[in-house]
C-alpha cells in the first residue's frame, strides 16, 4: 500500500484467499469505511483483485442519468448506478453487475460514502463462483471443535455465539460466514468477516463483564434511549390524555437503537485468531412460544434444505439492484447470479452432508448462560 497527500494508491483487503479487493485512489476516510463493512482484514494482495474500487470526487457519466425508481437506481449511457448507501444515504456507485464473479469488476465510488453499497453481496457472489459457499451465519471454535451456527435472520444466532464467547471460545465470525469445501488433505473449513458484532442492551443484562467493554458514551446513551422509551410508554397510555398514537410509535423507534456495534475482539478482550476452524458441528437456531431451552439431532440435509431459502431471502436487496440493472440493460446478464439457487443448494448439501448437526430451539430474549447450559454438553 502505498499514500501520498492524504489519498492511498492502493489499500488491498483479502477474504482468506476467497475474494481479494483492492481500493483505488481512496482517502484515508473511504479506507476507515470499507474497513468498517470488512473489519481487520488487510493485506496486500499477491494476485489479481476480484474486485477493484476506484474512488473519484464525481462520477463522469456520458449522459443524463436515467432513475429506476425514485433515486434507487439509474443509468446513464453504460453506466448501472446505486444512488443509495448506509441507511439510505445518498450516493452515486456505478457497478457492472454483468461481471461480478464472472471477471474481475472494478466499481466507481464517488468519494465520502458511509459503506460501498452491496459490497458484502458481491464479495458472496465472488465466492459463489469459486465454489465456496456464503452462509447467513455464525461460527465459532469450542475446545478444538468448529462450530456453524445458522437459521433465519434474527433467529439466535449471535445470542449462541456471545454464549459461547463468554465461556472462552473463539470467535470465527458473524453475519457471514464462509464454507470451503474439502480439499482431499483438509475437511470442511469455516472462515469469516470480523465485522462488529451488534450488541443489544438485553445482551449486556446478561453479560455484565461486557457492559464496561463498550465505552462510557455508548453506555450514557443506552441509558438515555431507555430513559426515553420508559417516558414514550407512560405518556402513550391513553388514561394520561396525551397523543398516544404517536407515543405508541415512537416507542418501537427509539427500542431499535438500543444496541452498540463493537468489535469482537474488543467485547471479549481476546485477540483475533485465525478467524478459521473446521466443520465439525452444525447448529439450527431458533426461537418458540416455549419459555424452554431444548435441543434435539436433526438432519442435517434438512438444515441445508431450509437455508437454501434462508439465503434466497438474505439476496432479495441485491436481486432487486440485479432486476433494475437488467431493465435497464436487458441484453445483459450475468449467469454466476441466475445460477446461484442451484449452486448454493449443491455447496449446502455438500457442506452439511454426514455433520453432527442438532436444533436449538429457545425463547426470545433468551438467558444466555441458559443457553451455554443447555447446547455446551451436545459440542
Amino acid at each position: 500500500m502505498s499514500k501520498s497527500n492524504g489519498f492511498h494508491a492502493t489499500a488491498d483487503f483479502d477474504l482468506h484467499g476467497i475474494a481479494g479487493i483492492r481500493l483505488v485512489d481512496a482517502t484515508s476516510a473511504d479506507v476507515a469505511a470499507v474497513a468498517r463493512q470488512l473489519g481487520p482484514l488487510r493485506s496486500e494482495l499477491a494476485r489479481d483483485p476480484d474486485l477493484i474500487i476506484r474512488f473519484v470526487d464525481r462520477l463522469s457519466l456520458s449522459s443524463p442519468i436515467r432513475y429506476i425508481g425514485v433515486d434507487d437506481a439509474g443509468f446513464a449511457g453504460d453506466a448501472f448506478l446505486v444512488l443509495r448507501s448506509k441507511h439510505k444515504a445518498q450516493a452515486r456507485v456505478q457497478i457492472p453487475l454483468a461481471q461480478v464473479g464472472v471477471q474481475p469488476a472494478e466499481i466507481v465510488c464517488e468519494r465520502g460514502l458511509p459503506a460501498v453499497p452491496l459490497l458484502i453481496a458481491m464479495i458472496n457472489l465472488v465466492a459463489l463462483s469459486k465454489g465456496v459457499l456464503p452462509m447467513h451465519a455464525s461460527a465459532f471454535s469450542y475446545q478444538g471443535r468448529g462450530v456453524l451456527t445458522t437459521g433465519w435472520s434474527k433467529g439466535g444466532k449471535t445470542e449462541t455465539l456471545l454464549a459461547f464467547m463468554a465461556q472462552g471460545a473463539d470467535y470465527v465470525g458473524d453475519e457471514w460466514v464462509y464454507v470451503r469445501p474439502a480439499d482431499g488433505v483438509e475437511g470442511v473449513r469455516l472462515c469469516g468477516i470480523p465485522e462488529p458484532i451488534r450488541v443489544w442492551d438485553w445482551h449486556l443484562h446478561e453479560l455484565p463483564q461486557c457492559r464496561e467493554r463498550i465505552g462510557r458514551k455508548e453506555q450514557m446513551r443506552l441509558r438515555l434511549l431507555k430513559l426515553m422509551a420508559r417516558s414514550a410508554e407512560r405518556a402513550g397510555r391513553p388514561q394520561l390524555g396525551t397523543p398516544t398514537q404517536l407515543m405508541r410509535r415512537l416507542t418501537p423507534l427509539i427500542k431499535q437503537q438500543l444496541h452498540v456495534d463493537i468489535a469482537p475482539q474488543r467485547l471479549f478482550d481476546q485477540t483475533l485468531g485465525p478467524l478459521a476452524t473446521t466443520l465439525d458441528k452444525v447448529l439450527f437456531v431458533a426461537s418458540h412460544d416455549s419459555p424452554e431451552v431444548r435441543v434435539e439431532p436433526i438432519d442435517p440435509q434438512e438444515v441445508a434444505q431450509r437455508m437454501l431459502f434462508s439465503l434466497q431471502a438474505e439476496r432479495l436487496d441485491f436481486m432487486a439492484a440485479y432486476y433494475k440493472y437488467r431493465f435497464a440493460f436487458p441484453a445483459a446478464r450475468n449467469p454466476v447470479i441466475e445460477q446461484a439457487e442451484e449452486r448454493q443448494a449443491a455447496l449446502l448439501a455438500q457442506a452439511l452432508a454426514h455433520k453432527p448437526a442438532y436444533a436449538l430451539y429457545h425463547p426470545y430474549p433468551v438467558s444466555i448462560p441458559a443457553l451455554y447450559g443447555a447446547v455446551a454438553p451436545y459440542l
